[in-house]
């Protein structure tokens, strides 16, 4: 059976992403602020930001030789900066690949060579690691520039370098060349071997925003926005540096993600959505530090990156009465599922529907075409889809099936309203007889008792076979907090959801280990 989204088909846009992002179809003036630094003040209007911009790209091309289709890399934190050096790359007819800042310099040094980066923007608190990583990657040290306004050890900043007076008038695609010709080189984690370079092009990018603005259709210029996940993720980089920049909304940009810095910036800008990971939500049922601040701006907050747990979901809401609405995507498609309207209730433990344009299909294990309520595996078709992996024709091709259809790789099923619920990873799912049992649900359970501190669940292969003939298991580990695991409370409460080791197998301790 084959879902189709309940949304109607919006219009393809049929340029490239700077023309798209800076198209300004809300009209706003060019001295509304869009950037701020939440921690430093320092912002950019939107006058401001086009032309600096458009003055990186010139310099890009002026100082430094750069091409029409040559690859910038930027290994920073979050920078109120950061969204000048991607789009003026872009503008310029360049591509971005955007590096993990915590990335060791064997990480950094495979992403630069693999990706083929000629220019590398770095943050000056790492810059020990870029050097490192450029000397063998055989990247000039002119072309290695920082963030900030200091020259260090010999390397200049960004900004005295490519920033003069001239501004470029930004590389114009045709809609078949803006549909060819990649943006992004993003690097999506792998569980072995090296990351693989998602290729993304233009039109995938302006697709993506267009489908965010739909959904959040209430979000305008009034509107103030921080993000808390990092830019080398999809996740910001298609919400906060593009969508938001069309829409004309004001973000709040982190360079660090301490709770305190988060409460405090929602507090003093009076943020009106939180684009924010499951970790982060976790962290405002948890910490008492948030009863310190007033956060009544907030009126929703959209959590992506992993599923949320629904009993998660359910606390965050008892508590700050905030709806959190989940969206689910992966880097080779951005946003799949969506939230329809955040204007109204959020269904709890649901990933949303399908977004403007995509179709999808769910596979039983022998490739079966699935009905209403079965859990399968999700494989995915739209205009947001990828153009494929860089320098991997293989992966690329076990990707896609003969109908275009993208394997996600993780489970799912969808209801007959078009509701889709995200069960897990299919390379973390555990088979126990019919059921598809996630991990991550199991330890949120577990998580969910005062005296656990964290839980990890796996799957156990037993040399007793139980009366069903099983012998794959789901098992857990669990440690206590500081007040000491009341063991007995705690098996009970696994019990129920979790097939727990005997004691004799694994040591436990009724206090905490030393």
């Amino acid at each position: 059976m084959i879902f189709k989204s309940k949304f109607h088909d919006i219009k393809i846009p049929q340029t490239g992403i700077y023309q798209y992002v800076t198209s300004n179809p809300n009209k706003i003036p060019d001295d509304k602020v869009i950037y701020v630094d939440g921690i430093t003040g320092k912002s950019y209007t939107f006058g401001e930001f086009k032309h600096e911009s458009k003055k990186f790209a010139a310099g890009l091309q002026d100082k430094l030789g750069f091409k029409r289709g040559d690859v910038l890399a930027i290994f920073s934190p979050n920078q109120v900066d950061y969204p000048i050096v991607v789009l003026g790359t872009i503008a310029a007819g360049g591509k971005v690949t955007p590096v993990n800042s915590s990335y060791k310099a064997v990480d950094l040094l495979y992403q630069l060579t693999d990706s083929g980066a000629t220019v590398l923007i770095v943050h000056p608190e790492i810059l020990e690691v870029a050097i490192e990583a450029s000397i063998e990657a055989k990247i000039a040290n002119s072309r290695i520039l920082l963030f900030g306004d200091k020259e260090i050890k010999g390397y200049k900043p960004y900004h005295s370098v490519l920033i003069n007076d001239r501004e470029i008038e930004p590389i114009y695609y045709t809609p078949e060349e803006a549909k060819s010709t990649t943006a992004y080189f993003i690097y999506s984690s792998g569980t072995t071997g090296n990351p693989k370079s998602v290729e993304l092009t233009h039109t995938n990018m302006t697709v993506r925003s267009a489908h965010v603005i739909g959904a959040e259709s209430k979000l305008g210029p009034h509107s103030i926005i921080m993000g808390v996940t990092e830019f080398f993720h999809i996740y910001a980089m298609n919400r906060v540096i593009h969508t938001n920049l069309i829409r004309g909304v004001t973000s709040i940009i982190l360079s660090s993600f301490s709770f305190e810095t988060i409460c405090e910036s929602i507090q003093k800008f009076k943020v009106n959505h939180v684009y924010a990971v499951p970790s982060t939500i976790l962290k405002f049922v948890d910490d008492p530090l948030a009863q310190q601040f007033d956060l009544s701006s907030v009126n929703a907050i959209i959590s992506g990156g992993l599923p949320l747990n629904e009993k998660l979901e359910r606390k965050f809401y008892e508590m700050f009465k905030i709806p959190i609405f989940q969206v689910y995507g992966l880097t080779e498609s951005s946003t799949v599922l969506q939230y329809p309207d955040t204007t109204k209730n959020a269904i709890p433990g649901y990933a949303g529907i399908l977004v403007p344009n995509m179709k999808a299909k769910i596979l039983s294990e022998d490739r079966r075409e699935l009905g209403y309520n079965e859990p399968g595996e999700l494989w995915i078709h739209g205009p947001n889809i990828m153009k494929g992996y860089l320098n991997n024709k293989e992966a690329t091709d076990a990707a896609f099936d003969k109908d275009g259809f993208f394997c996600t790789g993780d489970i799912a099923f969808v209801d007959e309203q078009g509701n889709f619920f995200i069960i897990g990873r299919k390379r973390d799912i555990i088979k126990y007889h019919d059921f598809y049992v996630a991990p991550s649900e199991l330890e949120s359970i577990l998580l969910t008792h005062e005296a656990v501190s964290d839980a990890a669940s796996f799957e156990y292969y037993s040399s007793h076979v139980s009366h069903h003939g099983i012998r794959n298991i789901p098992v857990a580990i669990v440690t206590g907090g500081n007040a000491g695991i009341d063991y007995i409370t705690c098996k009970e409460l696994a019990r129920k959801n979790v097939h727990v080791l005997e004691k004799g197998r694994l040591p436990l301790k009724q206090s905490n280990p030393s």
